[in-house]
């Protein structure tokens, strides 16, 4: 198996960074594929970070309370026979020494389910062509 990073998910166009608010699972505490493992804060909402894939929470980097920029290592999952000190001595994105040595490069959560959200930011709205009242000739044509 590989070694999955979990990151601080881009959660808006605006989000520079986020705040775990608390980890629902521990150092040592399986994960399956779905789980939610943390709670993020956003400028705008609180949403439930849920897990890829499978494996043990090796490692909480950023601790519940404290900020991270968005991309930046949060946690790890892997099994436990796993080395897990590249990702963690890794300096750099998602393209550094990790990446050769054969960890995950798709994040470790899909991206959160809002608990609370803006609805008026989220309807959309349509834009139609004015429609010509019955009788007007706001339409034209040609005769032959």
């Amino acid at each position: 198996m590989a070694v999955t990073r979990v990151v601080m998910p881009k959660l808006s166009e605006a989000m520079e960074t986020g705040k775990v608010i608390k980890w629902l699972k521990n150092e040592g505490d399986r994960v399956q594929g779905g789980d939610i493992i943390a709670e993020i804060e956003t400028d705008k909402a609180d949403v439930e970070m849920e897990a890829f894939g499978a494996g043990v929470l090796r490692k909480i980097v950023v601790p519940a309370g404290e900020r991270a920029p968005v991309g930046s290592l949060i946690g790890v999952i892997a099994e436990p026979g796993e080395d897990i000190s590249v990702v963690l001595g890794a300096a750099g994105g998602p393209a550094g020494p990790a990446a050769a040595a054969g960890v995950s490069e798709r994040p470790a959560a899909v991206p959160p389910i809002p608990k609370s959200e803006d609805h008026a930011a989220s309807t959309c709205v349509w834009s139609r062509a004015p429609v010509p009242a019955a009788g007007s000739s706001g339409a034209t044509s040609r005769r032959r």
